[in-house]
């Protein structure tokens, strides 16, 4: 049998810069920062007092009022999402085989604020203070679980651990079981809450997170000589992932094409990427190989970018490695999380979401806060403002702690 073909047909956007898709975008290209003063707790003992939080965001839209404590916050940005990206699919009243739909997201890290509110109770009042949902509120697979009971999708379902590549590999996976004829349909993307004080204590006694307080919409610099850590964010996004064939039989629009996917492990170190950016350059050259592409097709670079002092000249590095001469002359990077601050295990599944809106739109996003490109950070970053150029293929890349990365290739169908 002939591999498959899949394409993007909806897409749901919970984010720090608007809780849809529209909202998002349009704030993502007019450069706008989604950072602030955090809300959510008292950071006065912190360090890192900033994040990017997702804001006037109600779960009752898309879970009954009943259920809603039952569900962490990661699970009800993704049912959020979900719904948006269904609706957008136009897949209500769909004649697909529910065992033939899945659903597969990335979570980094699951219900944490769960976790943590219910050990205060454990040790304010004993064992019979925790709630009985405890488990089910913060396990990871109940992401897409949940997203899997409201719409009965009865094909594959779980959740993609990987760190920060968590978003990027669920895709890349969810298109692999729609190539080989496994799945026809699957939900896929990325979920993230993970703005709590212990987050924020842990990445903060790692000296990962920006400190730029008084600042915050100024705090997240990708490879800029100033920058000074990241900056956490949280949201999600799901992307219904669908055979291309089908698609276009029930006449569903399509924003791109998923073709290519690479991935690879440094086997180096628990948090720091490898000297040489062996993997990073591995898993985009196996994107590039996956897709049938060579480099000067990909007019886009959709960066990890994550405005740490390692990450931003060794992925410029990688780049370079892989797109040779011509990631100087016509090659754009940006890093969205300029804006969107770092969704960690959702991160690959915004940045997705961007890539097929770049292609759909003709407009790159920019990598706003860029004054000063730092030492080896020498490309072109799309700097401040966005840049209206046709994008026929574009490439995001993922990279996490354990060494792990991945990176996916969308194209113009």
């Amino acid at each position: 049998m002939a591999e498959r073909r899949v394409v993007i047909t909806g897409i749901g956007l919970i984010t720090p810069l608007g809780n849809d898709l529209k909202t998002t975008w349009n704030n993502l290209i007019q450069g706008k920062s989604g950072a602030g003063k955090i809300t959510a707790f008292d950071t006065t003992n912190f360090p890192s007092q900033i994040a990017a939080e997702v804001k006037g965001f109600d779960p009752e839209k898309y879970v009954p009022a009943k259920d809603v404590r039952r569900y962490d916050r990661f699970s009800h940005f993704a049912l959020g999402a979900a719904a948006e990206a269904w609706s957008d699919a136009g897949l209500e009243g769909h004649q697909y085989n529910p065992s033939k739909m899945g659903c597969i997201l990335g979570i980094g890290i699951g219900g944490l604020q769960t976790l943590e509110s219910n050990h205060t109770e454990l040790m304010n009042g004993g064992p019979r203070k925790v709630s009985p949902f405890l488990i089910p509120r913060m396990i990871s697979n109940l992401g897409p679980g949940n997203v899997a009971i409201k719409y009965g999708l009865k094909g594959i379902n779980y959740t993609v651990t990987s760190a920060c590549t968590s978003g990027t590999h669920a895709i890349g996976e969810g298109c692999r079981m729609i190539r080989e004829g496994l799945q026809d349909v699957v939900l896929s993307g990325g979920s993230e809450a993970a703005i709590t004080p212990l987050a924020l204590a842990g990445f903060g006694r790692m000296h990962a997170l920006t400190t730029r307080n008084d600042d915050p919409e100024r705090a997240s610099r990708p490879f800029d000589r100033d920058r000074d850590g990241f900056l956490i964010g949280e949201g999600a996004a799901v992307l219904v992932l669908e055979e291309y064939e089908a698609a276009k039989r029930r006449g569903a629009q399509i924003y791109a094409e998923v073709s290519g996917y690479g991935f690879s492990c440094d086997a180096y170190h628990i948090t720091a990427p490898a000297e040489g950016g062996e993997g990073a350059i591995q898993c985009m050259k196996d994107a590039l190989t996956s897709a049938r592409l060579t480099p000067e097709k990909v007019r886009y670079v959709n960066a990890h970018g994550t405005s740490t002092p390692i990450n931003d000249p060794a992925e410029t590095k990688a780049i370079k490695a892989v797109f040779g001469d011509y990631a100087r002359s016509g090659l754009v990077v940006s890093s969205t999380k300029s804006m969107t601050g770092h969704l960690l295990g959702a991160a690959g599944g915004i940045e997705a979401a961007f890539l097929a809106m770049a292609i759909r739109t003709s407009i790159i996003p920019p990598t706003i806060n860029l004054d000063n490109p730092d030492e080896g950070c020498d490309l072109d970053y799309c700097a401040h403002t966005a840049r209206e150029i046709s994008v026929d293929a574009a490439m995001s890349n993922s990279f996490g702690f354990g060494g792990t990365n991945a990176s996916v290739l969308l194209s113009r169908i």
